[in-house]
């Protein structure tokens, strides 16, 4: 049995064990979905707005925070804290070629070229967009690359600038969902996909398997784009797991906390507690305990206040509106709901990262049983992207 094997049986017992604490949907929820423990929610009442926001920042503190209501809480941190940072490698890449790429994406596809192994393969750029990763595995690794891209207006850009930084660059227009892109994968070649979404990365990686690929390494990325309505593990580990995963459940590793100022701070609150609020309403007009979802809203209307909110999402949703409706009353309720919905998504967050990894494991335990050599690490820091996970899967054996 692998190591991974066992990191993932540990974690997953911790989750299918602690599930009361994040498997459920917040915004259906009237109060805390824990009110049979009224200390837990006493003690998650009493935090005040900055006591808030200093625990969504800093995973460390909230672990602490959480170890007396949740017993596995230091457990879950520790098992995390085992996915570590990868060997980077500097390699130079010609000045100009970071032009037209937005800072944050430069520095991204700068580290997980530098995490790469030098395996002297061709390479495969999965959901390639405009190229902008495989230019820099093009120049600094002096290896072809083919580029597969769905959208045909991203190939004709990507393979202007390839041309005209000399790049052995090759362009496929194909959907990776396709037979098609089947015939982009070789035996003899290194594919790699940095921020693929969904079932767009797994699908790589069932089809560098299945053509026995010599090498595989992806950053997953927002897990919830799936075909399907619940989650399909792909190793047999995964599947002997209790857990059942919604789209939903899929969207908490993508939750990350990130700094905001107070103007769109306030205006998230406007917007959630108006929601919250005329979900109340409206189930208090239709004798329901059905949440009720509301489409986007142009964030003018929020200016004009809470009962033109209402009056606007009642008519999109067919709900008719009694007379007389106190609507102060029902704004403050949904004011009071959306501090209790913060602070359910603060416990939440708890689990945030060991399900991300519950979700990389299952990949790498599925390459694993393919015949691969597999490593999983971070290939950069956070504030660079959250989304910092690195598989790294290699084919045994191979000449």
């Amino acid at each position: 049995m692998s190591n991974y094997v066992e990191l993932f049986r540990h974690l997953d017992a911790l989750l299918v064990k602690n599930r009361q604490f994040w498997q459920f949907m917040p915004f259906v929820e009237r109060g805390f979905v824990w009110h049979q423990n009224l200390p837990f929610c006493q003690w998650l009442t009493a935090l005040d707005d900055n006591q808030l926001q200093v625990l969504s920042y800093d995973i460390k503190a909230l672990t602490t925070a959480l170890m007396p209501w949740i017993d596995d809480a230091e457990a879950l941190t520790q098992l995390v804290s085992k996915i570590q940072p990868l060997t980077r490698t500097d390699r130079s890449v010609p000045q100009g070629f970071d032009s037209g790429i937005p800072g944050r994406k430069w520095q991204q596809i700068i580290a997980f070229n530098e995490v790469l192994p030098p395996l002297g393969l061709p390479w495969l750029e999965w959901c390639a967009g405009k190229g902008y990763l495989g230019r820099v595995l093009a120049a600094s690794h002096q290896q072809p690359v083919t580029s597969l891209e769905w959208q045909s207006q991203l190939c004709i850009d990507g393979e202007k600038a390839a041309k005209q930084l000399g790049l052995a660059i090759n362009f496929i227009h194909a959907d990776a969902f396709s037979r098609e892109s089947d015939n982009a994968i070789t035996t003899r070649q290194h594919a790699v996909a940095l921020h693929a979404c969904g079932d767009l990365h797994v699908s790589l990686l069932q089809r560098v398997a299945a053509n026995k690929g010599a090498a595989v390494s992806i950053s997953p990325c927002c897990y919830h784009l799936i075909r399907q309505s619940h989650y399909q593990p792909m190793s047999t580990i995964a599947k002997t797991s209790t857990l059942v995963l919604s789209k939903h459940d899929l969207r908490l590793p993508l939750q990350e906390t990130v700094t905001a100022g107070n103007r769109v701070k306030q205006l998230r609150f406007v917007e959630v507690s108006f929601r919250l609020g005329f979900d109340l309403l409206q189930r208090e007009v239709s004798q329901t305990e059905t949440y009720l979802s509301v489409p986007n809203v142009q964030k003018a209307l929020l200016n004009q206040g809470f009962e033109a909110f209402c009056v606007w999402a009642a008519a999109r949703r067919g709900v008719q509106l009694p007379e007389n409706i106190d609507f102060d009353k029902w704004q403050r309720q949904g004011e009071k709901r959306f501090a209790i919905i913060e602070r359910m998504e603060l416990v939440r967050q708890l689990f945030r990262r060991p399900l991300e990894i519950w979700l990389a494991l299952d990949r790498v335990c599925f390459l694993e049983e393919q015949g691969y050599e597999v490593v999983l690490g971070t290939f950069c820091d956070k504030p660079i992207t959250p989304r910092n996970l690195l598989i790294h899967a290699e084919r045994r054996n191979i000449s």
